[in-house]
């Protein structure tokens, strides 16, 4: 990466032209004139013109309020933009920044005249990304001048900016801008010219998957949010962040991308050209996935498609006291959760030494939570105490409610549920932890297969607010009513799925996972690229490989091979590196060496 300059009035990208001051143009001229920079916005659009410069005004205003700006550094800042209706002011530009519609025609046009326009020096950037940047450059009489300089939205907060070079792009016009990005205070990445480069690359797959989820009917627009936000971490849901980009610009980088890959995972969701068509294209017209108060806010209001408040109409049944199989992490964090609850629970292993060293991990939990003021003393006591450690299964006969956490194997599973259903009482509920392996195959185990669902717990479970509540084709309505009463005693949120591979979060979490994989092979771009261009362009707490490592290689094979061989796509086959670095025993922090190295314990 390259390093910054000192004195930014040295670099020799002084004064910049943005054509097109729509949302993004807007933000990246005040970034600019934040910097110093001189600033000529452009736009055919007088009043669009007009509301750019409406926009900087408020802007800075508000630092003005918050002590951010002073007066005359808000008056310097206006001072450096003006805006104009005339291509031709560009012509004293070191750098045109091109920002219209994502339209090849348009942008052809833009080029063209600029070719005519600026000096044989200015380097031309395009915003683009969806479109061949070497296509806009080879028709450029300067194409080892021409490259893409994406920002993202919105420009003034977001520090990710991915500098794109084609095979015609000269290094100093990269190092220019590179250098430019980081006098803006931008973490720039390099990559190469394929449709949505690094981060949009990834990100607009994963929404597209997650827009075919809910035309499937699979899962509602809710529960798919819910659960990404709460299962992953992420700022906003797939179908929320589909409504605020813009549903038909979604479907437009999703073509080009298709275009290129030919992957079904980018063929764009019919759904996406229903909304689109019938002008349901998200925030900026009230109504797309969600429906919003007004156009272009961003508050959602109840429709025909949003669920009655009061939850199930089944009543549920009384549960009292739950049962929990296995002595791993996961095991001993679902029995701190219940106990938290109120709940009366028995953890039982395969011996009575593993129940109460699973039992001594939840002591060691509360005492944390504890040490942090999380809970008192005697609040933590209680809970343990109503923790009954076991090694054997027989002591499961009055729970009301059985939750098995043993190793994710399907025979080891079955197992299990054929020896609960003759240990449980008759009308005992019997839950399955699994994350990828069929939860009807558990309950068909079993001569109650009316009493089996799937809760779903993410690690660590204490910590974790999501459940996925999964139903079979052969689930009562009560045992559902009764799961869903329950998460909401422990404190969980819980979203409703079918029973197939991946259920909401792996199945939308993965592909994206081994797509990073994939970028990472064709050498694309680096690890440490892709991580920070996720963190930093898709407000993810975690890169792709920094996730993988910590979910374990192994595991992650697991669950990419069940999805494969779930849906049958090509697309989702697990990339081959992944599967090399597993075969060479190199699972990820576990091991000390996965996709990076790191220091041993």
């Amino acid at each position: 990466m390259a390093t910054p300059l000192s004195d930014p009035s040295q670099s020799p990208l002084q004064t910049i032209a943005v054509v097109g001051l729509g949302t993004m143009g807007t933000g990246i001229a005040e970034v600019l004139a934040k910097a110093g920079r001189t600033v000529v916005g452009i736009d055919i659009s007088e009043t669009q013109a007009a509301k750019c410069v409406a926009a900087l005004e408020a802007s800075t205003a508000r630092g003005v309020e918050r002590g951010r700006l002073t007066e005359q550094e808000r008056a310097g800042i206006l001072g450096r933009v003006r805006t104009s209706a005339d291509l031709r002011t560009a012509a004293d530009a070191d750098l045109v920044i091109e920002v219209a519609p994502e339209s090849y025609e348009i942008k052809h046009q833009i080029f063209r005249e600029l070719d005519g326009i600026v000096r044989p020096e200015t380097i031309l950037a395009t915003g683009t990304n969806a479109l061949s940047v070497t296509r806009l450059a080879a028709d450029s009489s300067r194409p080892e001048r021409v490259l893409g300089l994406h920002f993202f939205n919105p420009a003034p907060a977001m520090k990710l900016v991915e500098v794109v070079s084609s095979v015609l792009t000269a290094p100093a016009a990269v190092t220019a801008v590179t250098d430019l990005a980081l006098d803006l205070g931008k973490e720039p990445v390099a990559v190469g010219d394929r449709p949505g480069f690094v981060a949009d690359g990834l990100l607009f797959g994963y929404l597209n998957q997650a827009a075919a989820m809910y035309e499937a009917k699979y899962a509602s627009r809710e529960d798919i949010d819910a659960a990404m936000r709460l299962g992953c971490g992420l700022p906003m849901g797939p179908l929320a962040l589909l409504d605020l980009i813009g549903v038909d610009t979604a479907r437009t980088v999703l073509e080009a991308m298709y275009a290129s890959s030919r992957d079904r995972l980018h063929a764009p969701a019919p759904i996406l050209k229903q909304l689109s068509e019938a002008g349901l294209t998200g925030r900026k017209a009230g109504r797309g996935f969600y429906t919003y108060e007004a156009p272009g806010s961003p508050v959602v209001v109840r429709d025909g498609l949003t669920p009655l408040e009061g939850g199930d109409l089944v009543p549920g049944r009384e549960i009292r006291s739950v049962g929990v199989a296995g002595s791993g992490t996961m095991a001993s964090g679902i029995a701190e959760v219940f106990a938290k609850g109120g709940y009366e629970v028995v953890i039982a292993a395969r011996s009575a030494e593993k129940a109460q060293t699973a039992k001594a991990r939840i002591g060691k939990s509360l005492a944390r939570s504890v040490d942090k003021g999380r809970m008192t003393a005697e609040a933590a006591a209680e809970t343990l105490d109503r923790i009954t450690a076991t090694g054997t299964y027989d002591d499961f006969a009055d729970v009301d409610l059985a939750v098995e956490a043993v190793a994710e194997d399907l025979e080891i599973k079955r197992q299990l549920f054929a020896a609960l259903d003759k240990v449980c009482k008759a009308g005992a509920i019997l839950a399955t932890t699994t994350s990828s392996l069929p939860v009807v195959a558990c309950a068909r185990a079993t001569s109650r297969p009316q009493d089996v669902i799937g809760m779903h717990f993410f690690n660590p479970a204490p910590a974790m607010k999501l459940v996925e509540v999964v139903r079979t084709v052969l689930t009562a309505d009560d045992v559902h009513a009764t799961v869903r009463e329950v998460c909401g005693r422990i404190r969980k949120h819980p979203v409703d799925c079918g029973d197939r591979a991946g259920f909401i979060v792996n199945a939308l979490l993965f592909p994206y996972l081994n797509n990073a994989i994939k970028m990472v092979e064709e050498h694309y771009a680096s690890l440490d690229d892709i991580d920070a261009a996720m963190k930093l362009g898709g407000g993810y707490p975690m890169g792709p490989f920094e996730l993988l490592d910590v979910v374990g290689l192994d595991v992650s094979l697991a669950i990419e091979k069940v999805l494969h061989r779930e849906f049958r796509d090509p697309g989702l086959a697990p990339a081959p590196l992944l599967e090399h670095l597993v075969a060479a025993g190199c699972l990820g922090r576990k091991t000390g060496r996965g996709f990076r190295e790191y220091a041993k314990r």
